[in-house]
């Protein structure tokens, strides 16, 4: 068997390797257009930012060191730029005599991963303008930040990369600005959770520019002028474009093979395309969304890494699937960690699948234990059975641990009220005895049970202030350090049971808390007692998440001017 893997890094030269150990006798080429075959892209922009310091340590491996592991026939520099199906064989180019040769195939794995999206802006290609893909990108990125000494740069877009760019940049000491079309940074995120991150960018200098997108670029006093749709005038010395990646699928599109709506390369679940004979891998093909099993793209390592895995064994004759991705993600963001899986609310609602949410906020450790830290959990759930759809984690410690926990929960179709019984790890230092994974079930569990009744931040937006009235069931002390919301009842939780005889049993109360447990506790006691109340869910350190978008939506702005 003669195999031609088009494409290394992630998916090619996963699969390459894997095909090698499975058939010692198959012979097997890896083409790559560029110089190496297999580097750490998600380690670019810490190399950028000197926290990673050797250029060689971006290097996976070596083409000489996989050569003589796998005995695999690599050819970088050299680009396959046609398929002839008919005939099993492939055009090839080296790109540094310009040669042109034909290759015979049995079977292809095609790994071509996908190219930074850029938009016809006017101004684009002007120097100092950058995308970060590869090792040459992040050369040229870090040449005009250590020779040419910039001072300020804007980054165009504030998803993975963005941010990791953006951090960066700013730990050099360069001036940042990140511009954003949406409002708001980390699109995996629902936007209560991803308002944290943008507070957290504020705090260490980094400007946000966000519902804002970029009208075109220019020269400017020697430097570049970025401007905005909304008129905004930035000057800058360089540029990092992070709008979005687009599938490199025209090698795929011009040998016939089937793309579907989104622009990738269609593929069967054991990676099959539309030719018996040609298998795709990695960010150029569409695969199956885990919890709503709708198509989708997910250029992540992870994922293309399963997949080259995946084709390579039903390519030497094994039957292996790809179930599907749950896009589980995590980012460091200067003294923050963030974390997603699965379905966000946006994404639920487009796919028509009902759900419900909850908020935590758990220690990362034990409280009485030095260094314990707060982190913020969202969770999503269905209505019914309490199957996990999705969740999202904003802390400092323990972030990356309680995502991979819940991301294995959605994969083995787990509920919440699995989450309340798993036996996880517990020590002092690492965690509590009701790990924060516990709690997220316990309040989920709550939810569904009807323990509690709760209210979210978007149905507070245009609320009936004249039947509903909220409690802060909060101490003084919280108020004056944290704000308040103006026209709030303040009754601390100690006082409530004493003070329910001034509450009219004609209202609705909403109470609320710092976080949401009081609220829930005072929740229990007013309704078994028949008063009518409901739990703002997460709290107010949540309503805070979202308290911008509330008074850009409200017509109860001066209610939620929280102070």
């Amino acid at each position: 068997m003669k195999l031609l893997s088009i494409g290394g890094v992630a998916g090619g030269a996963t699969a390459a390797a894997r095909a090698r150990r499975l058939n010692e006798h198959a012979e097997i080429v890896i083409f790559e257009r560029g110089e190496y075959i297999s580097f750490a892209n998600c380690g670019l922009p810490y190399y950028i930012g000197g926290v990673i310091k050797e250029r060689d340590s971006l290097l996976v491996t070596t083409v000489k060191d996989f050569m003589q592991r796998y005995d695999i026939d690599i050819r970088v520099f050299t680009e396959v730029t046609a398929i002839d199906r008919a005939n099993k064989k492939v055009e090839v180019k080296n790109l540094q005599t310009g040669e042109l040769y034909y290759e015979p195939y049995d079977k292809i794995i095609l790994s071509p991963g996908a190219e930074p999206f850029k938009p016809p802006i006017e101004g684009i290609d002007l120097d100092n303008i950058f995308n970060l893909r590869n090792i040459p990108d992040s050369d040229k990125i870090k040449q005009c930040v250590d020779e040419k000494k910039s001072e300020s740069a804007v980054v165009v877009g504030g998803g993975f990369i963005g941010l990791e760019m953006a951090e960066n940049l700013a730990m050099r000491g360069i001036k940042t600005t990140i511009v954003e079309k949406l409002d708001q940074v980390m699109p995996s995120l629902d936007f209560e959770m991803a308002s944290f991150m943008s507070a957290h960018l504020k705090e260490k200098g980094v400007t946000c520019i966000l519902g804002d997108g970029i009208s075109s670029f220019s020269e400017s006093n020697g430097h570049l002028a970025v401007h905005t749709e909304n008129g905004k005038h930035i000057e800058c010395d360089m540029v990092i474009l992070s709008i979005g990646v687009k599938p490199e699928n025209r090698l795929a599109i011009d040998a016939g093979l089937e793309i579907g709506n989104r622009g990738g390369i269609k593929v069967s679940a054991t990676m099959q395309t539309s030719d018996a004979d040609i298998y795709a891998v990695g960010d150029a093909v569409e695969v199956m969304d885990y919890v709503s099993g709708n198509i989708t793209m997910t250029p992540l390592a992870g994922p293309a890494n399963k997949q080259g895995r995946i084709a390579a064994e039903n390519v030497m004759g094994r039957r292996t699937i790809f179930r599907g991705t749950l896009g589980t993600s995590v980012v460091k963001l200067f003294d923050l960690t963030v974390a997603s899986t699965g379905s966000n609310e946006r994404s639920l609602i487009a796919n028509k699948i009902s759900f419900l949410s909850s908020y935590t906020h758990s220690g990362s450790h034990a409280s009485y234990y030095p260094g314990a830290e707060m982190m913020a959990i969202k969770l999503l759930f269905s209505p019914g059975s309490g199957k996990i759809l999705g969740a999202q984690i904003i802390g400092q410690q323990g972030v990356d641990k309680r995502i991979d926990v819940i991301a294995t929960a959605i994969y083995g179709s787990m509920t919440v009220y699995n989450l309340e019984e798993l036996e996880l790890a517990y020590a002092p230092p690492y965690s509590s005895a009701k790990d924060p994974v516990n709690i997220a079930g316990f309040v989920a569990a709550n939810i569904l049970k009807g323990d509690v009744k709760n209210i979210n931040w978007n149905e507070m937006i245009d609320i009936d202030l004249e039947t509903n009235i909220l409690i802060d069931l909060r101490n003084p002390d919280e108020l004056k350090e944290a704000g308040k919301i103006n026209g709030a009842l303040h009754i601390p939780l100690p006082q409530l049971r004493k003070r329910l005889g001034e509450l009219d049993p004609g209202k609705n109360y909403i109470l609320f808390c710092a976080i949401g447990l009081r609220g829930y506790v005072g929740y229990r006691i007013m309704s078994q007692r028949g008063l009518k109340a409901k739990n703002l869910n997460g709290g107010y350190k949540t309503f805070l998440g979202a308290k911008e978008k509330i008074m850009a939506e409200s017509s109860n702005t001066p209610l939620w001017r929280a102070e």
